[in-house]
């Protein structure tokens, strides 16, 4: 979709939707539709993260969240890289190894949390290797295709000019999989900042976004619960566009439509 098309008049399109909402929900609160304890107006949810002690707890639960993705998702995309390659070149490693990442992925990703927290406890490690799990997936599968639809006569001229096998990878499998592999990141980052928001959540000690969010439930503060949705959503869309910005630069014709 062009520039152009995805905006009306100048405006985002992807914009109409949440201002209309926020619209509603400013005129439910000011008519007094919405009441109760759990009710909330627009402008008690903007002010939490800045005057309120514990609505401005976000700043450093985002902090932290940001690192764990980096961290975790850094381990397990850099894994699923180099395994996606090896079963993508090796039909031998294809046969021993891809039927059992594509047997295991079909489990739910969030039924690995008991499982995880009963190996690593319920601190840090778990945390990590759950966002690492949410990374990994999608690299693999994009990385292992990406491999595959290397063309058959470039593969074949490379045996026979005898190429190294690193030298077959840069020069030539790596080439074909890089606009699958750039799919396959924007899937994995989102991927990692929902598990390891997701873990958070679900283990509810230590800081981070899920951390924040869990306590606010327990709470009953539905103004920072919502402020949380919003950083959420916001650190989700943030993470995209940087990825995108990121292939941009190394690669232009990877977002030519």
């Amino acid at each position: 979709m062009s520039d152009r098309s995805a905006r009306i008049n100048g405006f985002p399109r992807g914009a109409v939707l949440p201002l209309a909402a926020a619209l509603i929900w400013f005129a439910a609160s000011a008519a007094g539709f919405l009441s109760g304890p759990m009710a909330v107006t627009p402008l008690e949810v903007f002010v939490t993260p800045f005057v309120d002690p514990s609505g401005r707890e976000l700043w450093m639960a985002l902090l932290a969240s940001v690192a764990r993705v980096l961290s975790g998702g850094i381990l397990g995309g850099l894994l699923g890289l180099v395994l996606g390659y090896i079963a993508g070149m090796y039909r031998i490693a294809a046969l021993g190894l891809a039927p059992t990442v594509h047997t295991v992925r079909q489990v739910a990703l969030f039924a690995w949390i008991p499982l995880l927290t009963a190996w690593f406890g319920n601190g840090e490690s778990t945390k990590l290797v759950f966002t690492a799990l949410s990374t990994f997936f999608p690299l693999f599968l994009a990385t292992e295709q990406g491999v595959r639809q290397a063309p058959l006569p470039l593969i074949e001229a490379a045996q026979t000019l005898g190429l190294r096998p690193w030298t077959r990878v840069r020069k030539l499998y790596l080439p074909a999989a890089l606009p699958s592999i750039y799919i396959g990141l924007q899937i994995a980052v989102l991927s990692a900042w929902i598990g390891a928001i997701g873990a958070e959540y679900a283990i509810g000690n230590g800081r981070g976004l899920g951390s924040y969010i869990a306590s606010a439930r327990d709470q009953f503060r539905m103004d920072i619960v919502i402020v949380g949705v919003f950083a959420l959503a916001g650190g989700g869309v943030a993470l995209s566009a940087a990825v995108r910005l990121v292939t941009a630069k190394i690669s232009p014709w990877s977002q030519e439509a």
